[in-house]
């Protein structure tokens, strides 16, 4: 079997893994990023989760920055996103597109840039444990099997697998069944007439979301739509959700449906994925055809993309030193060992219902990410980031999503890289030394 050693590996390329790895790489450890795919960016490619959301609070200040912000500098210098636009159906007060073709680039760069060695085409299936530390994780690959080692690990797999093979303690779901939000085949569609779908949202705003700024939309680019209620319930479609969702974008006349639900399946289980994948692909057509037949503006429209694989809210997550609570987000809560914040609402698909539940936040309409929730028990060497950093089920309805991913990543990097230079474990970290480099590297705490 070979043997490869380094400081930190970095297991998982989505947005959280890639933001972790770069900044654990500009620390000077020697990093390495493994993905089991053949290009980075996790569910933000892989599944087609479009457009990111959010960087800002409802009031509309900025409080994600750092490496997710570079991301979206460099991303509009090549003319592959149009920065932070108003969110026009009005959950949130921007979102973020962007152009995943270009973005799969300008990470790997971005890592070359930072020294960080890229594997892909790479299964994490074990982990090896030596004590309270983890001594390496072994890969399967076309090439055989490989043992890494590395004195700092971060699990930014999204479904807490180093954790959960390293024997840390995890939770899946919410508390009661275990049952974890659906999961969304996403697709594109081309050929849509942006125009007409606005003009008729103009006519007939009932028909939308709430919060959708009407009275604004000839002034906006549409960006978002949430609704079409009726035609949604006339068709009577077998999907157990209540409205149509898409955003547009990136071309002028495509958009990103988001409307598919499989729900009652578990994402680590692969049966279970195996069937999601089925019906997911299946309930696609059928959107598709629903979208062609009856809503204004996709009567010439058709399907151009499909996720590669099926969109993924909520699988296992760590139980850390500190699970962030919904409470924490709603009331806006402050920490003393902030290491991120984010001003996304709480957003649970039903795991059983049609309907979601959300709530905002209160104060200044951001929540503090304590560095706690980074932190495994019983592995020492082991953070998390992304999707699987300790929360409620509840919590995670906000800090799932890819800005918060990304922040909680570049924390991991950046506290993995400090504890390798100082040679300590990351719990025994001085946060405000932590905090002190998170914010010398543009990120925001306060």
């Amino acid at each position: 079997m070979q043997t490869i050693e380094t400081d930190i590996v970095v297991v998982g390329g989505g947005p959280a893994g890639i933001n972790a790895a770069i900044a654990a790489g500009r620390s000077g450890a020697r990093t390495m990023i493994i993905e089991r795919y053949g290009f980075l960016g996790g569910m933000s490619t892989i599944a087609l989760v479009y457009p990111w959301m959010t960087y800002h609070t409802m009031d509309g200040k900025q409080v994600i920055a750092g490496i997710a912000q570079e991301i979206i500098d460099r991303l509009m210098a090549l003319n592959a996103s149009p920065g932070h636009v108003r969110d026009t159906c009005g959950f949130v007060s921007t979102i973020t597109p962007y152009d995943p073709e270009i973005y799969k680039v300008l990470v790997l760069d971005m890592l070359r840039e930072a020294g960080v060695k890229v594997l892909l085409h790479s299964f994490v299936d074990d982990v090896t444990v030596k004590n309270d530390r983890i001594e390496s994780v072994r890969l399967t690959t076309k090439s055989g099997k490989i043992d890494v080692k590395a004195k700092m690990f971060i699990d930014t797999s999204g479904d807490a697998d180093v954790a959960y093979l390293a024997g840390a303690p995890i939770l899946k779901g919410r508390d009661e069944d275990q049952l974890t939000q659906p999961m969304t085949m996403k697709f594109r569609m081309r050929g849509v007439d942006l125009a007409k779908v606005k003009q008729y949202m103009i006519e007939h705003p009932e028909e939308f979301y709430k919060k959708t700024p009407i009275d604004e939309l000839d002034q906006l680019p549409l960006t978002a739509v949430q609704g079409f209620y009726k035609h949604w319930k006339e068709a009577a479609l077998p999907i157990n959700r209540d409205q149509v969702l898409f955003f547009t974008g990136p071309g002028e006349d495509e958009v990103l449906v988001n409307t598919t639900r499989v729900q009652g399946l578990d994402g680590t289980r692969v049966e279970d994925l195996t069937e999601a994948e089925e019906l997911g692909r299946k309930q696609v057509l059928m959107v598709a055809d629903f979208m062609v037949k009856h809503l204004p503006g996709f009567e010439k429209a058709s399907i151009s993309q499909v996720g590669a694989q099926i969109g993924i809210r909520e699988t296992r997550r760590l139980d850390g030193v500190y699970s962030l609570q919904i409470s924490d987000v709603t009331e806006g809560r402050r920490f003393e060992d902030c290491i991120a914040r984010s001003g996304y609402p709480i957003d649970i698909h039903d795991p059983k219902n049609k309907g979601v539940t959300a709530a905002w936040i209160a104060g200044d309409g951001a929540y503090d990410i304590p560095y706690r929730c980074l932190l495994a028990k019983g592995v020492s060497n082991l953070l998390a980031g992304g999707r699987c950093i300790s929360t409620s089920h509840e919590a995670l309805a906000t800090t799932r999503l890819s800005p918060s991913c990304m922040a909680t990543g570049q924390a991991a990097g950046t506290a993995a890289g400090m504890a390798v230079k100082r040679g300590v474990s990351p719990h025994e970290l001085n946060v405000k030394d932590l905090q002190q480099q998170l914010r010398q590297d543009g990120v925001l705490l306060d």
